[in-house]
């Protein structure tokens, strides 16, 4: 069977499935989210055998080691995805939710109620854990999908996927709402952008270059995470102790992912605080890339490059930049953003509100750790991504953010004329 093929029979069956889970109750698609992370436990030594093998490829093909991070499963990661799958269950029904609703003056009575977007396909990379997080919030939101994992991943993608669409069925949910495509080949990719007749939003999850081919070749409409250039800035009136720890958190915690810190920003009267960070940085392997008057504040500082700031690292880098003022802050911040996360460390209120309001992206913070911007953090259970769109899902998307509308329209004889 060709590439084509495989694609395309894949998407039908998921359309299929679609028109009969979006007519199954709330309770029933809850049951099957709570079988499904059941099955995850019961099935948790194959899926890590799965794994091992995408693992000792990966440490082969030289993988860095955030990505190998990435990809890893063991029993607990496991048992955290089950437990999210577990709260995107417990979560209220974002179906058949009445956004609005009024009467007009000929006595129509007008809903604007919430609907499945009906196929959603799901591009990602390297990490496994995305096809439970995104089969479930499909699932909560009463859609089908369609998930294609990369070839680093292809081996736990598989036996994660056949775990869910195993326990879904025999919950009464239609063969086809959770499809994997069982090939790595790049065909695959460019076949499900141009499947407008049978997927019905793209999602993308991984390095910029997979969301711009998929942006610019897609015939599909595409929910966007392009970068995740996260930024701090580091205020004059930043408490010393407290800068430290949210530096530390956003950078060091888990350097691979989005929102980890990659640039900071400090006030040219806040020295003593950058100093206090870089000490802490270097001190976990932190490698520092600063501007000329972060470089003379101590050893082991390298010269950072105009491209140093528009990099997103993924890795235990950090570029730092000192300003003179907050306005130069946010003409930084707004130069390098990916519109993501940012954040600002200050005791002085009035300036983190002047901060929160001006910096335009889906996560802002105010003395709090950038690595937040999470759905599972956030209480939407999980996120099959963070958009950095201007759309109607911005941030953390969730089940509700996987949700369009309709309008239900009730009358008795009403006509135009």
């Amino acid at each position: 069977m060709s590439v084509q093929q495989q694609v395309t029979e894949t998407a039908r069956a998921a359309r299929q499935a679609a028109r009969s889970l979006a007519a199954i109750d709330a309770r029933q698609r809850a049951a099957a989210l709570r079988a499904m992370a059941q099955a995850l436990r019961d099935n948790a030594a194959e899926i890590i055998e799965a794994n091992a093998v995408d693992m000792q490829a990966g440490e082969k093909s030289g993988l860095i080691s955030a990505m190998l991070d990435r990809l890893l499963l063991n029993e607990d990661r496991i048992e955290d995805i089950a437990v999210g799958l577990e709260e995107i269950a417990d979560l209220p029904d974002p179906v058949g939710h009445v956004i609005k609703e009024w009467k007009i003056e000929n006595g129509l009575k007008i809903q604007r109620v919430s609907t499945p977007i009906g196929v959603i396909g799901i591009i990602y990379e390297s990490r496994p854990n995305v096809t439970a997080d995104a089969a479930g919030l499909c699932i909560k939101s009463g859609n089908a999908c369609v998930l294609r994992g990369g070839s680093e991943s292809i081996n736990s993608n598989l036996a994660i996927a056949k775990v869910l669409q195993q326990a879904a069925e025999a919950e009464g949910l239609p063969a086809g709402a959770i499809s994997m495509i069982p090939i790595t080949d790049r065909e695959a990719v460019g076949i499900m952008c141009r499947s407008p007749e049978y997927i019905d939003l793209i999602v993308p999850r991984g390095g910029e270059g997979l969301i711009r081919a998929v942006s610019e070749n897609a015939q599909v409409p595409v929910l966007k995470h392009y970068r995740g250039m996260t930024q701090i800035y580091v205020d004059e009136a930043a408490d010393l102790d407290l800068a430290v720890k949210l530096v530390h958190n956003a950078k060091v915690q888990r350097p691979g992912v989005c929102n980890a810190v990659e640039n900071l920003y400090v006030h040219t009267e806040a020295v003593d605080v950058l100093q206090a960070i870089v000490e802490d940085l270097q001190a976990a392997d932190v490698e520092i890339r600063g501007c000329s008057r972060t470089v003379a504040l101590a050893e082991g500082i390298t010269h950072a490059g105009d491209e140093d700031f528009d990099t997103e690292y993924l890795d235990l880098i950090l570029s730092v930049m000192i300003v003179d003022s907050l306005d130069d802050a946010l003409e930084q911040i707004a130069l390098h953003t990916s519109g993501l996360t940012e954040a600002i460390i200050t005791e002085d209120q009035e300036t983190a509100e002047r901060f929160l309001r001006e910096v335009d992206s889906a996560a802002v913070y105010h003395n709090a750790s950038t690595r937040l911007t999470d759905g599972g953090v956030f209480g939407l259970g999980a996120e099959i991504g963070v958009s950095t769109d201007r759309i109607h899902a911005r941030g953390p998307v969730g089940a509700a953010e996987l949700t369009i509308y309709k309008y239900v329209c009730r009358g008795d004889g009403q006509i135009r004329t």
